[in-house]
């Protein structure tokens, strides 16, 4: 769905669907986090997200993704409050962090622990 926010992107809609799409796009993040945890029986799901990130780095079999997904989550949440003199993110940028969490959602069905 936050891909569809970002090819309907409009100019009478602008502000708003940055953050809309910057919201889901976190919402799929963490809660494939939860999955990810569940699935390897460990109990992180009720953990607050930074630090079931920070535990990703040692359970995920690439440390890179794992930094790239923690650098996402952090630009996504970020991007889903608005402040008054800030920009919303660039269709750009969303689409840079939207990867990097598709990517997650490939790597965390993978099952890839180490």
């Amino acid at each position: 769905m936050a891909r569809q926010l970002l090819g309907r992107a409009s100019p009478e809609t602008a502000g708003l669907w940055p953050r809309s799409a910057a919201l889901l796009g976190r919402q799929a993040l963490e809660l494939s986090l939860d999955g990810y945890w569940a699935a390897r029986r460990m109990p992180l799901e009720s953990c607050p997200t930074l630090q079931q990130l920070i535990c990703l780095r040692e359970y995920l079999d690439d440390a890179d993704l794992a930094g790239r997904v923690h650098h996402a989550w952090n630009a996504l949440s970020r991007a889903c409050h608005h402040h008054p003199y800030d920009l919303p993110p660039s269709a750009g940028e969303l689409q840079a962090w939207l990867e990097t969490v598709e990517r997650w959602l490939s790597a965390s069905s993978a099952k890839s622990v180490r």
